[in-house]
């Protein structure tokens, strides 16, 4: 099984992003949805992006569309929206799949090395998994889980 850092993702632009760019950097991921009654969760994933990426904290951003059509535009239409409405600066990937055959390696990798309660797919849009600099610990948080609850585990991972 692959680490981490030799997982690789696709920007909206075509550039192949690998993880390894990230070693040593805590990492909050997650799969989002632009139509998600959990949208207003981008302005949080941002706050925490500007405040914490000097103190080496990046913030990677997964659409989905697999959760009631939550997702239905283009890789672009979505940058552009989160650009406009929510002022994201932080990566945005092409659209991907987190559960079933067609599960993208980032999202496998995180389920594979993360405890649910239930079953591990993902349940819903902005399902987050905190990743230690290390790449040694993840934990996975429910999507009701707001961004700013996480503010303390995050302080924790950084020192």
């Amino acid at each position: 099984m692959k680490n981490f850092y030799e997982l690789e993702a696709e920007l909206p632009s075509g550039k192949i992003v690998k993880m390894e760019e990230y070693k040593w950097k805590v990492i909050l991921i997650a799969n989002t949805a632009s139509k998600c009654w959990l949208t207003p969760q981008y302005e949080w994933l941002e706050n925490l992006y500007k405040k914490y990426k000097d103190k080496w904290l990046v913030v990677l951003w997964f659409p989905c569309n697999q959760f009631a059509n939550q997702e239905p535009w283009t890789d672009d239409e979505i940058k552009q929206n989160c650009l406009l409405n929510y002022w994201v600066t932080f990566p945005i990937f092409k659209k991907v799949d987190v559960n079933w055959e067609n599960t993208c390696e980032i999202f496998k990798y995180l389920k594979d090395n993360t405890f649910s309660l239930f079953w591990k797919n993902i349940k819903w849009n902005f399902t987050k998994f905190l990743i230690s600099s290390d790449s040694k610990k993840i934990k996975r948080f429910a999507p009701l889980v707001k961004p700013e609850d996480l503010e303390e585990k995050i302080i924790k991972l950084l020192k």
